[in-house]
């Protein structure tokens, strides 16, 4: 095991390893090492020494230094019955802040919500830390153990813990890379472990807690990343929904920064690491009873809020991942918790189904970059390179915007030119033989007058010819058309906007299910056993089986004109139907028409009737 120990600062008389005698302890000395701000533990590659209070303090509280606590114990009646009520009250409760009104509360019901997690049969409990700490740590006063790989290059908050709760901190964290050896990557674990500790009885019931959190299994849904592919893949898919939901601050993000993807790899820092302790201890309270989909919606929220405050020609010469951790560290400034928490359950997301199959997808598009289930954080450069682009349409500036635009698994991968009339001549034949095969495309169309427009399509072209193909339309609510010239707009599916008036399929009705989470636990890269607290990707034998993202068939669409994304024949291509076309192309690619249309509710993208001088079709080059 790599020897990695935590370096803290020094304090003035302490010891070496940063943590004072017990003298200093009780002379405050902590203070001064920390603020009340969470403080950053950088890992060094050094085992450090620590002191070990092996004794057993029971009682609630033994960890927090309550002079930094933002807010004092209150005392508040608790109803007996209060564990027992439904889950959509209790949800209602804790997003209202009901916890808040008490430690005692907040302590009980945190440990009992835990205790009713679907959780694998052999989890690690209480009894089994105390087993393997007294093992590590003995009754020795002073100990020297490695922490475990995952938390190499990963920051660690402590907000208002003591130095003993620190020690317990780093204890529980070393006990969980022993037993839970599958870990290899895992960022939020130890901000969830120092949240815990606030409001535990001793080491040994926050371990069981985090223990549980660690092994769920429930279905469609985890609490805790645990590889560097599955964080990656849950920073993608934060991509594509800040990309969907947050098009303001996604436009402002995608025109200051050269690696979008690197800004959004922080989203979880943002709730856990660099919001103070009073909004992230709101935030455990919703996770708990509602899963990662709900830290979505809240780090949406607060990309929304940072748009309204910030402006854009502040941040030219701004480093905008820097602005915006400074942003969430003074977010009492710009918006309260309650207001924050109000604002993120007003967005209306997806289902936690449709959001695990964008998971999932995103995951196979980086095991296909060849990230593996078993491998550390490793330095990995996801931006696409345009310096070498060229295309007689755009600018490699304008092919960043659209690429900004298109879902995180397909910017992975830089563009291919696929087809192009001023190469491959007006022949739709010939476009579609260049374009079969390729999923998705990107569409450009320059007109002679000068304007540029487009379309991102989900679906192979092939596609056309499959029967059952209703109305000869096909595609999924990934596809979208835009604008380019002379002004940059996007226009998507219309339920994206409005994802309350498309109602999930029943499973009973649907005509082709996704498969479980249990069918998609296979052999993972590499012959490496996977446990079943994580969701794999099919293997690329299975390639196919994986339901797509958006597809049509898991929504009860109010009209079929709402979901009229492409169709091809003989005669042209049509994009976008329902009250009119998007866009169409006659057989000859030479004449073009554009109106509004229902499926994603836009505006004539060019002038209406329109003659091509150039088009072009570019795939991802994988």
């Amino acid at each position: 095991m790599l020897q990695v120990g935590l370096s803290l600062p020094r304090s003035p008389g302490g010891a070496a390893g940063g943590f004072p005698t017990a003298k200093e302890e009780n002379a405050g000395a902590g203070q001064e090492m920390f603020g009340s701000s969470p403080v950053t533990v950088v890992i060094t590659s050094e085992a450090d020494t620590w002191h070990i209070d092996a004794s057993s303090c029971l009682g609630c509280g033994q960890f927090v230094d309550w002079d930094r606590m933002p807010d004092p114990e209150q005392q508040a009646h608790i109803p007996r019955d209060i564990l027992s009520k439904p889950p959509k009250e209790l949800k209602k409760l804790a997003r209202e802040g009901y916890w808040a009104a008490s430690r005692a509360l907040r302590a009980q019901v945190y440990h009992q919500l835990i205790q009713q997690v679907a959780c694998r049969l052999v989890t690690p409990d209480a009894l089994v830390y105390r087993d393997v700490a007294n093992r590590l740590f003995g009754k020795l006063s002073v100990s020297s153990h490695p922490l475990p790989e995952f938390l190499e290059g990963c920051s660690m908050p402590t907000y208002c813990l003591n130095l003993k709760g620190v020690t317990a901190l780093k204890k529980i964290l070393i006990c969980v890379g022993n037993l839970f050896p599958d870990i290899t990557y895992s960022p939020i674990l130890p901000s969830l472990v120092a949240l815990l500790l606030h409001y535990s009885e001793d080491e040994a019931q926050c371990f069981e807690n985090i223990s549980r959190l660690i092994a769920s299994n429930a279905p469609h849904t985890s609490y805790i990343d645990q590889s560097f592919l599955a964080h990656q893949a849950s920073c993608m898919t934060f991509g594509d929904l800040a990309n969907k939901h947050c098009p303001a601050a996604h436009k402002l993000i995608a025109s200051t920064s050269e690696n979008v993807f690197e800004v959004y790899s922080e989203w979880l820092s943002w709730l856990f690491h660099d919001l103070p302790f009073n909004y992230a201890i709101r935030i455990f309270d919703v996770y708990l009873l509602e899963g990662q989909k709900v830290l979505y919606r809240i780090a949406l929220a607060l990309l929304k809020q940072y748009r309204l405050t910030v402006v854009s020609a502040e941040l030219e010469e701004t480093n905008v991942k820097a602005d915006l951790q400074a942003f969430m560290q003074n977010i009492a400034e710009h918006v309260t918790v309650d207001k924050l928490l109000e604002r993120a359950f007003g967005i209306r997301l997806f289902s936690r189904k449709e959001i695990w199959l964008l998971q999932m997808a995103n995951r196979k598009a980086l095991m296909e970059r060849g990230i593996t289930m078993v491998q550390g954080r490793q330095s990995f450069h996801l931006a696409v390179d345009m310096q070498n682009f060229s295309s007689s349409i755009v600018t490699a500036q304008e092919m960043r915007v659209i690429w900004s635009w298109i879902p995180e698994r397909f910017s992975l991968f830089p563009p291919l030119l696929l087809f192009s009339t001023s190469e491959d001549g007006c022949s739709l034949q010939r476009f579609y033989a260049c374009c079969e095969g390729y999923e998705p495309t990107v569409l450009l169309i320059k007109t002679t007058e000068g304007e540029v427009c487009g379309a991102f399509l989900s679906s192979d072209w092939s596609e056309r010819k499959k029967s059952g193909v209703t109305s000869g339309f096909f595609g999924t609510g990934e596809c979208f058309v835009f604008t380019v010239r002379p002004e940059t707009e996007r226009y998507e599916w219309v339920f994206i906007k409005k994802p309350e008036l498309a109602k999930a399929v029943p499973r009973s009705r649907q005509r082709s299910p996704s498969p479980s989470p249990t069918s998609l636990l296979g052999s993972s890269p590499e012959g490496c056993s996977t446990s079943s607290n994580r969701l794999t990707v099919p293997t690329p034998q299975r390639k196919g089986r994986l339901s797509p993202f958006l597809a049509i068939r898991h929504f009860l669409l109010p009209s079929k004109t709402a979901s009229m994304f492409m169709s091809g024949s003989r005669e042209g291509i049509i994009i976008g139907g329902g009250g009119g076309q998007a866009l169409s192309l006659d057989a000859n690619l030479l004449w073009g028409h554009t109106e509004h249309c229902e499926t994603f509710d836009n505006p004539p993208l060019c002038q209406e009737n329109f003659k091509v001088q150039l088009l072009e079709v570019w795939g991802f080059q994988n």
